[in-house]
């Protein structure tokens, strides 16, 4: 599916169901992000189609949901999709029922084995036909030999997702794909396959689900969400509540770039024109090796993303002015 931006109007309006990440976009592990709660809830007052995909294996559709009624942000169960649950409806596709799995992540991930027909256990010695890898906060050294031991013995190693980090208030902690990366160093070899995002697999059912014919990706990270929309062949907008910012966002390659860039979730409601990458009108230019203008300086993102995009060298860039010396400290550019 390929989609276009705009010319105008709000973007929420130009799009037939939003498809949100969840960690660093509207939560912080268990703590609403500035704006969020607000947000959704202005979308599902206007009726608007809304789905959560998450690579975070260590809770069940159901607890998502919950966590987000808990925050103040109305949502169910069927809104909802986990690499957990998209892992193990994977396995129980290629395997036999009642084959044996196991399992190193958070009880969820367990839970959505069993619900599969497959049999979750935790050592090498029960001889599992696979392995599925998920984060879990109690993952530790114990889980991890029984899971190389198992994919030397010939196990299918399937992970949820290879997230380097998951975001916090206190900064970024180590993700899934920290955890993968020890077994990647152990057994010398990548998973046989990866379920989460950039993998498209999360959106793909989410649009199916909703029948959509014209969704976007709002993400926090480049890596994943915005990646996995590229691939998805969908729009994608990016938030600065996050992982990534705004010097990633600058330096983005072509398969990680989004079609907007806001704020927060506040972009959701305004002109597509004014939130797009290289839109014109943003009161700001970069030329001779400088920023000028004045405004809003997620405009100046924009501006200065859309010229080294094009491939202007804009690692030195130097301020015309306070405004725009306010705007690259603020951006950390």
């Amino acid at each position: 599916m390929t989609t276009s931006p705009p010319a105008s109007g709000r973007l929420a309006d130009a799009y037939d169901l939003v498809i949100f990440d969840l960690d660093g976009v509207i939560y912080l592990s268990d703590k609403a992000v500035a704006g969020a709660v607000d947000a959704v809830k202005r979308l599902h007052g206007e009726g608007r189609s809304i789905a959560y995909a998450t690579n975070n294996a260590s809770r069940r559709a159901a607890e998502v949901a919950d966590l987000l009624v808990g925050l103040g942000v109305p949502a169910v169960a069927d809104e909802v999709l986990t690499s957990a649950a998209a892992a193990a409806r994977r396995l129980a596709d290629r395997l036999e029922p009642g084959a044996r799995v196991l399992v190193v992540g958070a009880d969820a991930l367990r839970a959505e084995v069993t619900e599969r027909g497959l049999t979750p256990v935790s050592s090498a010695d029960d001889q599992p036909v696979a392995v599925v890898q998920g984060y879990g906060r109690e993952v530790g050294w114990v889980s991890l030999a029984e899971a190389a031991l198992a994919v030397r013995a010939g196990a299918l190693w399937v992970a949820t997702n290879t997230d380097r980090t998951l975001p916090s208030p206190r900064g970024p902690l180590p993700g899934n794909g920290s955890l993968v990366a020890v077994l990647r160093t152990a057994l010398d070899r990548e998973p046989d396959e990866v379920i989460g995002k950039p993998e498209a697999v999360l959106f793909e059912e989410a649009v199916k689900r909703d029948a959509a014919t014209r969704p976007v990706v709002v993400g926090d990270r480049l890596d994943t969400d915005i990646e996995g929309a590229v691939r998805a062949g969908l729009d994608s907008l990016l938030v600065l509540t996050g992982v990534s910012q705004p010097r990633d966002l600058v330096a983005a390659a072509p398969h990680q770039r989004p079609t907007y860039v806001a704020r927060d979730l506040s972009g959701l409601f305004k002109d597509v024109e004014t939130l797009a990458i290289g839109a014109e009108g943003t009161g700001w230019r970069v030329a001779d090796g400088r920023l000028e203008g004045k405004g809003d300086p997620i405009a100046a993102l924009r501006t200065i993303t859309a010229a080294a995009w094009a491939g202007t060298d804009v690692s030195e860039l130097k301020a015309a002015g306070d405004d725009a010396r306010a705007a690259l400290d603020e951006l950390k550019l």
